[in-house]
């Protein structure tokens, strides 16, 4: 049911000056393996295949990332360097991809509206590709852990993890009944609150799967924390109407939108897939 995947891609990517000057925050390389390449892979696992990207300014690196290029090919041709484009070679030729362009940076719940042109009626996922999730050895993915649940329960659905409480203030988190183990009925949720403000520590992460509704009542939503039209104002009016449910999913984050996040992304890809030999990541 789940065939659409939309990224933003818009932001500026201003922690990561000067490398992001002229470069896409997405392209940056985990190893060998542009972080929003990542990104889609993880996409194609839970069998999506339309994919659809929100981007802005300076971003054309994606779109040329995601097209063949025929003079690179052509001078590696017969060589063991074709090896290291398998990968995006199998979603090039697998997946279909389209691009808008938000104007204005005005929040992740106004990029997500932008993007309803590549979506349509379609219940769809949203993958924000820096944060970057590796699934446990025997798991699948994040997002087609979450792809199983919406066929379960065909509602929105985003992706939480325990974060430290006086880290609070960097997320969206959310209150709700527990339904099983790992899975909540979100009754509130706040965008970046202070930690003696905060419902739980039970943080909102780059993962979503949403209805087309969403749409709808993100256009009737007002600006809120930082002046940015909030998904997270937009899923408690879902919640508050209908169903939105909460997900801790089975696997590890890394923010690779810090610096910190990032390096132990690499470090963690470098010895645990890198070493061991599996070069064509």
């Amino acid at each position: 049911m789940i065939s659409k995947c939309l990224f933003p891609v818009a932001g500026y990517g201003t922690r990561f000056l000067p490398a992001t000057k002229a470069m896409p925050k997405e392209i940056l390389p985990i190893v060998n393996k542009p972080l929003v390449q990542y990104a889609v892979e993880e996409a194609s696992e839970a069998g999506i295949h339309d994919i659809g990207f929100v981007t802005g300014r300076g971003k054309r690196a994606i779109e040329d990332h995601f097209d063949i290029s025929y003079e690179l090919e052509h001078q590696i041709a017969g060589t063991g360097k074709e090896d290291n484009l398998k990968g995006i070679r199998n979603l090039i030729e697998n997946h279909r991809f389209a691009f808008t362009r938000q104007n204005e940076m005005k929040g992740l719940g106004h990029a997500i509206l932008t993007g309803r042109n590549l979506i349509g009626d379609n219940p769809f996922a949203v993958i924000l590709a820096d944060d970057f999730c590796v699934a446990g050895d025997d798991d699948d993915g994040v997002m087609a852990q979450m792809v199983k649940l919406y066929n379960q329960f065909r509602c929105s659905i985003v992706a939480i993890e325990e974060v430290p409480v006086d880290e609070t203030h960097k997320y969206g988190v959310i209150e709700g009944e527990t339904m099983k183990e790992g899975l909540y009925r979100i009754t509130d949720m706040v965008e970046k609150p202070p930690k003696d403000q905060a419902p739980s520590n039970l943080a909102i992460i780059g993962r979503y799967i949403l209805t087309p509704d969403i749409f709808d009542i993100l256009e009737r939503t007002k600006p809120g924390k930082g002046g940015e039209i909030q998904i997270t104002d937009a899923l408690l009016e879902q919640a508050k109407n209908g169903c939105v449910l909460a997900y801790q999913f089975r696997g590890r984050r890394f923010d690779c939108g810090s610096i910190d996040g990032f390096v132990e992304a690499t470090n963690h890809v470098y010895e645990n897939v890198y070493r061991r030999g599996e070069r064509n990541l």
